[in-house]
């Protein structure tokens, strides 16, 4: 499985082991100005880890609404569905990136050092939120 947290800036992505036990960071995609190229980039890495299942943060509101940012983000799963083999659902992604950054803190990461990382982090966090969600169904 892949995780997948979008940004506007950048794209974190998070790999699950091959049991689907357990997530892990695994790369920041840095967004370029061009989307189809985030995707045919994401594409490759998907390839690369040979996952059969992607899943993406969708940025619901705190109340659970669908706000700009998870409309954007339906719009991007869409355009990454057109690209991509395997199959891809979304997660709800609400305060994951509050928590990867709240994590890293704790572990005395300068600021500078956990924004190249924190949405990896925030990726295997939603990722590893979705496989405890499917043990417990």
């Amino acid at each position: 499985m892949v995780g997948i947290d979008l940004g506007t800036k950048r794209i974190g992505v998070a790999v699950s082991d091959s049991g689907g036990l357990v997530a892990t960071p695994y790369e920041v995609v840095e967004r370029g100005r061009d989307r189809a190229g985030d995707r045919r980039r994401l594409a490759a890495l998907i390839d690369e880890v040979e996952a059969e299942r992607v899943v993406v943060g969708l940025p619901l509101s705190m109340d659970g609404s669908f706000g700009p940012a998870a409309q954007a983000a339906l719009e991007e799963v869409a355009a990454l569905r057109d690209v991509l083999a395997v199959p891809v659902e979304t997660f709800d992604e609400r305060l994951t990136t509050v928590s990867a950054d709240r994590v890293l803190g704790q572990n005395k990461m300068k600021a500078g050092a956990r924004r190249r990382v924190v949405d990896k982090v925030a990726a295997a966090v939603m990722l590893q939120a979705w496989l405890d969600s499917r043990e417990r169904r």
